[in-house]
């Protein structure tokens, strides 16, 4: 498997964590999002959306963070990243999809990009971010009280924890204050404990910027 992302990019990074999670061997193509890498014709044919990331497989080419993880999980079930109940898996998606629906989309670096041709200065643009990632934070806190047991969702890494960990890494470069989420930030910190998912962080990854 080949994965097109970026180092900072915060949907490559929930794929790098389930793959080390799933530990599937893969190689890393990586565009670098500030320079407009990702628009170049030759990775425009594998991505027409010019988005980070991208997986190739054979013949198979996936784009979509959350499609990518939902084909990880069909294809390579074992260890499940997903409650067996029906129930449970649906409080899991819903985790997913309020950081990968209602979040990480405010945020991202073509939203700040555009803040900036809008006339947003630096501290309106960490405002924006703030206001945002709180938001989704706040709806998540009372579900990982309620759910996590350890992790995100119970006792084991699930997909949630794919994208919480992202989403902290946003939330602490943008200097988002964390103290109202503790259930989540503990969350968080037990699955950044976890080596797999802290070789996937973006300070570890071949294209990442010096220290």
């Amino acid at each position: 498997m080949i994965l097109h992302g970026y180092w900072r990019s915060g949907a490559a990074y929930r794929v790098r964590i389930a793959l080390a999670l799933k530990r599937l061997a893969y190689d890393q193509v990586n565009h670098d999002l500030r320079t407009g890498a990702q628009a170049h014709a030759d990775y425009a044919a594998l991505n027409p959306q010019r988005l980070v990331p991208t997986l190739v497989a054979g013949a198979t080419v996936l784009t979509q963070s959350s499609a990518i993880l939902e084909w990880l999980e069909e294809t390579h079930p074992r260890p499940a990243l997903l409650p067996a109940d029906a129930d449970a898996r649906a409080i899991v998606r819903a985790m997913v999809a309020i950081i990968g629906a209602d979040t990480h989309p405010l945020h991202n670096l073509r939203v700040v990009q555009a803040l900036g041709d809008l006339g947003a200065d630096a501290v309106a643009v960490q405002q924006w971010t703030a206001r945002w990632i709180g938001a989704g934070f706040a709806a998540l806190e009372p579900m990982i009280a309620r759910h996590g047991r350890g992790f995100a969702f119970g006792d084991t890494p699930t997909l949630a924890d794919c994208f919480l960990v992202p989403a902290l890494y946003s939330a602490e470069r943008f200097a988002v204050d964390l103290t109202p989420y503790p259930a989540l930030v503990a969350a968080g910190e037990s699955a950044r404990a976890l080596p797999a998912v802290a070789s996937a962080h973006p300070g570890r990854q071949p294209d990442a910027d010096p220290a």
